[in-house]
């Protein structure tokens, strides 16, 4: 089975007794793709045909086939009519949201979120409670099939999958745990493999920050866009490669949206960061970039739990540990500002349990060791994450619906 297509069929029955693995013919190529993605960004407005085709390079023959053929399994349906500009007015198109839903899910060390969300990534059922990382991979495994039973709907739309979000590190390809600090009885777990088969749905896994650097980019880069319009136009260019057509103008002036980067840093039961470098998410040779939390701050300092001393990890969760979050904040900052030295990052975004319970602490002081450090004088922003860690999962299970996979 393709893990990531969502578009075959697993052989097993998913949670509520229905066909895993969704079979999708819209999954079949491409262009298909590409012209999901184009009406994703469009919103509600839609696009016209003749635009889609402007877009993707595409002949307009081609286009109609795809866009019936897509009609046909109920992903995309008339938004009305676009303005005469003297001719017979455009139907215009959009994407359906509520055909299709995907799953995502956060294990934590000590808790578990699940979001189900639609294809444009809006959340329609959340749930979440206790987990007991430590407990091993068997309970775990229990819990998140728990948990995507009670954020799905048996009546309601397909799942296409699920994306799981957990601590690293993790071998992203494989779908396999690695020695997640801390919690020994995880090494080498084929969790991916084994929800695939309970859950009878195609499982992504990633890191959590990974997920998170991904949710809170796109939420990031769809703030910069000024309208559906824009949304659009950012959306067909960015990362394609493509002739842009009559559109060229529009490129050029989105060009810069998808060469920006950010570091997504998560402070919660540990400290990670996600990496959105060159327009995705990146996770290295060996699924192990990101170990923001285990980089020595303090030679001699006091031991972290991966055995080394003096862990940006390990002097933050003792400043909050004691109430000092101010302190806290300024360790991170001073981490921050060894990555954004390292990587010349455009923006800094902060997730997080500890983050979101003072998140202005952690927005002012992280900035003003930024600041304090720059070597430039356009430093990088320092802002909140748009979206949480089980949204970023979400988005992995429904990325390859839209092509980017």
């Amino acid at each position: 089975m393709n893990r990531g297509s969502g578009s075959g069929d697993s052989g097993h029955r998913d949670v509520y007794g229905r066909r895993g693995g969704v079979n999708l013919p819209a999954l079949r190529g491409h262009n298909d793709a590409l012209v999901l993605d184009l009406l994703r960004a469009a919103g509600p407005a839609g696009l016209g045909r003749t635009e889609l085709a402007a877009r993707t390079g595409l002949t307009p023959q081609a286009v109609s086939k795809i866009t019936a053929r897509l009609g046909a399994e109920g992903l995309v349906a008339e938004a009305g009519r676009a303005a005469s500009t003297g001719g017979k007015p455009r139907t215009l198109l959009r994407l359906v949201p509520d055909v299709r839903h995907a799953v995502g899910v956060h294990l934590d060390r000590d808790e578990l979120l699940a979001v189900r969300v639609d294809l444009a990534g809006r959340v329609v059922a959340e749930s979440g409670g206790p987990l007991d990382f430590g407990a091993g991979p068997e309970a775990a495994v229990e819990a998140v099939v728990r948990a995507v039973a009670r954020v799905g709907d048996p009546s309601g739309p397909p799942l296409l999958g699920v994306g799981v979000a957990a601590p690293g590190p993790l071998d992203h390809r494989a779908g396999v745990m690695g020695r997640v600090t801390g919690f020994p009885s995880w090494k080498d777990f084929p969790l991916r493999g084994v929800l695939e088969g309970r859950l009878g749905l195609p499982v992504v896994l990633d890191k959590d920050t990974n997920a998170g650097a991904a949710a809170a980019a796109g939420a990031w880069l769809r703030a910069t866009w000024p309208d559906a319009d824009a949304d659009a136009d950012a959306d067909a260019y960015v990362g394609r490669g493509m002739d842009a057509g009559p559109d060229a103008e529009v490129a050029e002036a989105y060009a810069g949206v998808g060469a920006r980067t950010c570091v997504y840093l998560h402070i919660g039961t540990g400290l990670g960061a996600g990496l959105w470098l060159g327009g995705g998410v990146y996770r290295g040779a060996r699924s192990a970039a990101g170990e923001f939390g285990h980089q020595v701050l303090l030679l001699d300092g006091p031991r972290c739990r991966c055995g080394a001393r003096g862990c940006v990890e390990a002097l933050c969760l003792e400043a909050v540990a004691r109430g000092d979050v101010p302190e806290a904040a300024r360790i991170v900052g001073e981490a921050a500002a060894n990555l954004v030295a390292l990587l010349d990052v455009d923006r800094v975004l902060l997730g997080g349990r500890v983050v979101e319970a003072a998140p202005d602490v952690f927005v002012a002081r992280v900035g003003a060791v930024l600041a304090a450090r720059a070597l430039d004088p356009a430093r990088p922003v320092v802002a909140l994450a748009g979206a949480g860690v089980a949204q970023g999962a979400a988005e992995m299970a429904l990325t390859p619906l839209f092509g980017r996979g």
